[in-house]
């Protein structure tokens, strides 16, 4: 059945499902040129039991890729694809899968990123009691186990984002007090208030969402979880970071040049900066490091290639959707480590091996 949502089309391949229960938990993907772990990511949210419905929001695969996504439709009556608009971009095709998406709850999840068990538990656990709007974000995993940048980061201004991309903060003692990322900082034991957490995986409640008014679409790509985080705050909410809800994030999977994504991560914090000025002091402010800005954020990929650190461990089919069974390619698949509690807590060593393997796409 096909339900026109705006002036988009949403394709229900599968019989419509039963109305969801009241803990019924909608996950929302938006899904461009992925890569291969796609097919790792989306195996682990259908195992999740807490997960009612699936909402994917497909910006633009590759034929091979497309075909299978609508075959999933059909087989799963779980997931709900909306396929055939193009690439609108992350903020408005989240919105768009949050308007199609039932449930009372929803959980924001990049498609190159991997649930372990009990994430969405313990991200509902920690939403209980706090103040609205609430949004929490789940712990950011590396393959190799180490927390990732950006998973809980402090209050995000121009001065701050330019000290943070160029490094000055994290290498010059006098001016760490500009870093904004925590990752280096001890892990809480319980969930603690931070200014801005990750978009990778995040959750909220359907109310709160349209209370915010969803995402704020023009942001294109990037920034729109910081602008988030902030209106939350403004209508005196709570941002949360539970470390106790683990998601490995591998980065990078998208067959789109770092050079482009950088530049919409840049032209995103110029528009967020310019947003939120309060006084023309900041207006002024937020014009004038513009450039900069840009020319920090853009500069990032040739810094990486240059300096050794992007390294591709690439080996994923090249349509971005590895159809080798979960035991090939060296031991076992990645979707049986991280759905199995048992090797819950040597499984990011064991998905690194997996990478080095090159059982997925990643580059660092």
């Amino acid at each position: 059945m096909n339900e026109r949502i705006g002036s988009f089309e949403a394709l229900s391949l599968a019989p419509p499902p039963a109305p969801l229960p009241i803990n019924g938990v909608s996950v929302v993907m938006v899904v461009y040129m992925t890569g291969a772990v796609l097919r790792d990511s989306i195996t682990l949210v259908l195992s999740d039991p807490l997960v009612g419905e699936f909402v994917i929001v497909d910006n633009g695969s590759p034929p091979k890729v497309a075909a299978k996504l609508r075959a999933l439709g059909r087989k799963n009556p779980r997931v709900r694809l909306v396929q055939g608009h193009g690439n609108i971009g992350f903020a408005r095709g989240a919105n768009l899968g949050a308007q199609v998406a039932r449930g009372r709850s929803l959980v924001f999840l990049n498609p190159d990123a991997l649930l372990t068990p009990d994430c969405i538990q313990s991200l509902i656990d920690s939403a209980r009691g706090q103040a609205s709007p609430c949004v929490v974000g789940a712990c950011v995993l590396n393959p190799d186990g180490s927390e990732q940048r950006g998973g809980r980061r402090g209050e995000v201004t121009p001065v701050t984002t330019l000290m943070s991309l160029s490094h000055l903060a994290l290498n010059i003692r006098g001016l760490r007090r500009f870093e904004i990322h925590r990752e280096d900082e001890p892990q809480p034991a319980s969930p603690i208030p931070v200014e801005t957490i990750s978009g990778a995986c995040f959750y909220t409640t359907r109310r709160d969402f349209e209370a915010l008014g969803g995402f704020d679409d023009g942001f294109f790509l990037h920034v729109e979880d910081i602008d988030f985080c902030w209106r939350a705050r403004q209508q005196g909410g709570t941002v949360l970071f539970d470390p106790g809800a683990r998601v490995v994030h591998l980065g990078s999977t998208s067959q789109t040049h770092p050079m482009v994504v950088e530049f919409h991560k840049g032209r995103g914090l110029v528009r967020y900066f310019i947003k939120r000025a309060d006084n023309p002091w900041r207006l002024a402010l937020a014009w004038g490091l513009s450039p900069l800005i840009m020319l920090a954020a853009v500069a990032r990929p040739l810094v990486r290639r240059i300096s050794g650190r992007q390294k591709s461990a690439s080996a994923g089919s090249a349509d971005g959707w590895k159809d080798a069974g979960p035991g090939q390619g060296g031991g076992r698949g990645l979707t049986e480590l991280l759905a199995d509690p048992t090797t819950r807590h040597d499984q990011p060593v064991k998905i690194q091996a997996r990478l080095d393997a090159g059982s997925v796409q990643h580059i660092d």
